[in-house]
């Protein structure tokens, strides 16, 4: 068995400096398949370790409610048959442009700003979160012949607060669990933020896209001694939608590795494989210097404009990378593993029906529940999907405007059936004024929630009311959509369509529902994108797997389908959509 320590100067693996050239990898970011794959792409880098967050809302979605948390094991294994090492981000809070930052709506809705800090409450709910856990990791670490060489306490904390009890807690709780392996704190490179997030005698480490060397001076005025490592270096960026797609030049990128390991340092490339933010799990950001202007959500591919992109392919910057990289690994560079098969030929969807959103909504939805004021997605146990609130403008009274307070993120409106309008944070005032007595129906949905900043935690849904010229409308009927009903193919299956796919509904529904159909694929099988053209707003389903959200606005306009969804023959697609249909959807090769 290895033993891997923190030296004084270099990272040391039984007694031998060595040096960590890691990369950014996220397991649920990847069919599992294709961990294999892209491990390899990774070791062909020129990377020995391998780094992953574990987002704790996706394996604890209810309180207690556990689920696959031994997919993080399972990956650790596959790290350790690709003969790397693995640095674990458990959390509990992990930032990643993911939904909430990894943390579970059932923590957040009830604590608000009591997360990430001592609150008795939160530290109850991270221990039993860590106690199922832990056991994936402790069982793996270096010195029981597993790959884990390093657990990172928290993340990027000096961000967001100052509880140093919160911090030195959950450090000692790492410990009491078993984490044997040296445990690491990573920060932006500015003092608040360093003496925020630090632990004493805990290894810091700073996160940075260039200016290695005033990094690492940061780093250096709060620890005077231990090793330097670039815990996240930005390689690349994210994007959100509405907005231009982000790239960083190929030169400039593998300039500032260059510049990093010249200092001597250890590196983490964010990201060297971005992924995608399946099933609508992607997070979201506030636009402004302090993280407190207009919702920016973010896309559904991470590609991150990484070294391997979204489909595993070698990029110019993973040529330029491997170069930089090969002066600093022990021996001759794996070579590259091809690119992972494609798609034979293009193909059509056939003849879609559709099933009005009112039925799926009765067919799959929560039970209505009736409240004084309108309910929040956390008061009503929702996470990812959609909220119809119907409330009375009481009557007769005459037209005045009706008004939203607190919306996050977008209402379409119905007026006795019609539609009348789609608010957002920013319009959230209904353009036609209403006469009582009237119907109101406001279909809410979240484009997910803050993963960064003072606002992490916030609610979704109506957090604040709904007015009628100065008068708030009581007593309100709320049903929730979520998005993981879909998850039980039979029940989406046995919805009954309406004759006709593109006819509207009665009342002005414009064709909005869910939308069945499929595509015969003949010949090779392999990775494939989903063309959608013309279609509004919603999210797709490949043979009962969701492969995430599509909007029009862009920059993203297709959806990556990974190879081992689909199979030669039938293969069945859904689309949820809540704007309007377009054309006929297609699979292409990438």
């Amino acid at each position: 068995m290895a033993e891997f320590r923190v030296g004084e100067d270099d990272f040391e693996m039984d007694g031998r400096p060595v040096r960590l050239l890691s990369g950014a990898l996220h397991y649920f970011r990847v069919h599992e398949e294709q961990w294999g794959h892209r491990l390899a792409m990774l070791r062909a880098l020129g990377l020995n370790c391998v780094e992953t967050y574990v987002p704790w809302n996706l394996h604890e979605p209810r309180p207690g409610g556990y689920r696959d948390v031994e997919q993080v094991g399972r990956f650790l294994d596959a790290v350790r048959a690709a003969g790397m090492w693995a640095i674990v981000r458990p959390g509990p809070y992990i930032c990643a442009e993911w939904e909430n930052g990894g943390l579970p709506h059932w923590v957040t809705g009830p604590l608000g700003p009591r997360v990430r800090t001592r609150d008795p409450e939160f530290s109850v709910a991270v221990g039993r979160w860590f106690g199922a856990l832990l056991p994936q990791v402790v069982e793996r670490q270096i010195d029981r012949g597993g790959p884990v060489i390093m657990v990172q306490v928290e993340n990027e904390y000096g961000s967001y607060g100052s509880d140093a009890a919160y911090l030195r807690g959950l450090a000692d709780l790492l410990v009491d669990l078993g984490v044997r392996v040296p445990l690491f704190t990573s920060d932006g490179p500015e003092d608040h933020m360093l003496t925020g997030g630090s632990v004493p005698g805990v290894l810091a480490t700073v996160n940075f896209g260039s200016r290695a060397r005033e990094g690492f001076e940061a780093l250096r005025r709060h620890r005077a001694t231990g090793p330097l490592m670039c815990m996240e270096f930005w390689c690349g960026w994210f994007d959100h939608w509405g907005a231009e797609h982000v790239v960083r030049d190929a030169q400039d990128a593998a300039g500032a590795l260059r510049e990093i390991l010249e200092c001597g340092a250890s590196v983490n490339l964010y990201m060297a494989f971005g992924g995608t933010n399946f099933a609508g799990w992607a997070g979201a950001n506030r636009a402004g210097e302090l993280h407190d202007g207009r919702l920016e959500p973010d896309v559904t591919s991470y590609d991150y404009d990484a070294p391997v992109d979204e489909f595993g392919r070698v990029t110019e910057k993973f040529r330029l990378m491997r170069e930089v990289l090969a002066a600093y690994a022990d021996g001759p560079l794996p070579p590259v593993p091809p690119a992972p098969p494609v798609l034979g030929a293009p193909v059509t969807a056939g003849a879609l029906e559709r099933v009005p959103l009112v039925t799926v909504l009765e067919g799959l939805g929560d039970p209505e529940s009736t409240h004084g004021v309108p309910p929040t997605f956390e008061e009503l146990g929702v996470d990812r999907g959609l909220v119809r609130y119907a409330l009375e403008v009481p009557g007769p009274r005459q037209p005045y405007e009706v008004r939203v307070r607190g919306l996050r993120d977008l209402a379409r409106v119905h007026v006795d059936g019609v539609w009348a309008g789609t608010l957002t944070e920013q319009d959230a005032v209904l353009p036609v004024p209403v006469a009582g007595p009237a119907r109101l129906e406001l279909w809410v949905e979240s484009l997910g929630r803050v993963n960064y900043g003072p606002r992490l935690g916030e609610a979704k849904g109506l957090t604040g009311g709904v007015l009628h010229e100065r008068q708030y409308l009581h007593g309100v009927r709320a049903r929730a959509l979520r998005l993981d009903a879909f998850d039980d193919a039979e029940r989406v299956r046995a919805l009954e369509p309406v004759d006709g796919a593109g006819d509207a509904e009665p009342g002005g529904d414009d064709g909005r529902g869910l939308y069945r159909g499929g595509f015969e694929v003949r010949g090779p099988v392999g990775d494939a994108v989903l063309e959608l053209p013309g279609w509004g707003r919603g999210f797709a389903w490949i043979n009962g797997v969701n492969v995430g959200r599509y909007w029009s606005v862009g920059p993203q306009r297709r959806l990556y389908v990974p190879g081992p969804l689909l199979r030669e023959g039938a293969n069945e697609l859904w689309l949820l959509e809540w704007e309007a249909p377009g054309a006929a959807p297609a699979l292409t090769p990438p």
